[in-house]
C-alpha cells in the first residue's frame, strides 16, 4: 500500500507542479522489496513541460547470457519481464522522424547481433509478447546498440533531458544499451 501511495504522489507531483521542470529530474522507482525476480519499476521525467513515463518489470542477469541466450536474436521482446513495457507521454513527440501522439504505447524491441528494431505499438496493455500484433505498430525503426564495458545487472530505463525541447530514452541491460532521442512537438 505504501508503494502505491508513493507512486501516486510522485506521479501527481510531476503532473501538477507550477514550474514543470523544477525538481523533476529523472525519477526511477522500483519495488525491490517485492518477492519477484523481476520487480515492477518506473522511470519518468519532465522535459520541456512534457511528462514521459515508462512502466516495466526489471529482470536481472543472474549469471545468464541474455541477448542471444535467454532472449533469442531477431525475435520480438516486450523489453522487460511479465507484462509488456509501456511508455506514456502527455505531449506529442517526434521520435526518429515519426510523430508519436500523446498517449500510452506498448514498447517492444527486436534485439539483433547488428541493429535493433524499436517498436511503438497501440496495444500497451498486454501480457509479454503473447498478444503482440504487428498490425498494431504505430511505427518501428532501427537503432545501433552500444556495447558496454560493464554488466548492467538489472534492466534499466532512463529518461533524460538534453534541453528544453529534447530528451533521450535509454534501455540498458547486460552489456547492451540503446538510446532513443526524441523532440517535444509544440
Amino acid at each position: 500500500m505504501k508503494k502505491l501511495i508513493f507512486l501516486f504522489l510522485i506521479t501527481l507531483s510531476c503532473s501538477t507542479s507550477n514550474n514543470k521542470n523544477e525538481g523533476h529530474a529523472n525519477h526511477a522507482i522500483s519495488d525491490k522489496n517485492q518477492n519477484s525476480l523481476s520487480p515492477h519499476t518506473v522511470a519518468m521525467a519532465m522535459i520541456g513541460g512534457a511528462h514521459i513515463h515508462i512502466d516495466y518489470s526489471s529482470p536481472s542477469v543472474r549469471n545468464r547470457i541474455i541477448f542471444g541466450g535467454l532472449l533469442a536474436y531477431d525475435e520480438i521482446w516486450q523489453s522487460g519481464a511479465h507484462n509488456s513495457t509501456w511508455i506514456e507521454t502527455d505531449y506529442d513527440l517526434l521520435v526518429n522522424g515519426n510523430e508519436l501522439k500523446k498517449g500510452k504505447y506498448g514498447f517492444f524491441t527486436i534485439p539483433s547481433r547488428g541493429d535493433w528494431t524499436v517498436i511503438f505499438n497501440k496495444n500497451w496493455e498486454q501480457h509479454g509478447k503473447d498478444e503482440y500484433d504487428q498490425n498494431d505498430d504505430v511505427f518501428r525503426f532501427k537503432v545501433k546498440p552500444i556495447i558496454l564495458n560493464d554488466i548492467v545487472e538489472s534492466l534499466k530505463y532512463d529518461v533524460d533531458e538534453i534541453d528544453e525541447n529534447n530528451g533521450l530514452i535509454s534501455l540498458s541491460w547486460e552489456k547492451s544499451k540503446i538510446t532513443i532521442p526524441f523532440e517535444i512537438k509544440r
